[in-house]
């Protein structure tokens, strides 16, 4: 079932968000400021948007996965994710980075993507001594190629 979302532009010059088709469902997010970072240096990346996700929905917030070849920043926490809590006119979304290289970044470049999840059920946690499953073996078991 499609849902409708709120959002807000807060750069009249940013590209309007859009899935790329055939390609994925996740979508790309891009910066909203022209910024150069020096190597080390750290930066909330503004990404110009601010939205009104669905009660019981998140949003979950990574690079891109060029993003670290083209600009050398990586994403400070990992990934980001975003409650529908947040939802003000100012509660603008931004990516927390870190320059590894001397670096600038445009208006429009693609830098992160998203998708919206609903909320994690509810979950109940029964402890045993054995789980009685064969061991998968670590990180690395499934190979190279």
């Amino acid at each position: 079932m499609e849902k409708n979302i709120r959002i807000r532009y807060h750069n009249k010059q940013l590209e309007k968000l859009e899935y790329i088709d055939g390609k994925s469902d996740w979508i790309d997010l891009r910066a909203a400021e022209n910024v150069s970072l020096a190597k080390g240096e750290f930066h909330l990346l503004d990404l110009g948007i601010s939205m009104e996700l669905p009660e019981g929905y998140e949003m979950i917030i990574a690079p891109r996965s060029s993003t670290f070849r083209n600009f050398g920043i990586i994403q400070v926490n990992s990934i980001g994710i975003v409650d529908e809590s947040y939802c003000g006119d100012d509660d603008v979304i931004r990516m927390p980075v870190l320059a590894v290289r001397d670096t600038e970044i445009h208006v429009n470049d693609r830098v992160a993507q998203f998708r919206i999840l609903e909320h994690q059920p509810s979950i109940r946690f029964t402890e045993v001594d054995h789980l009685g499953n064969p061991d998968r073996g670590g990180f690395g078991s499934t190979g190279i190629k």
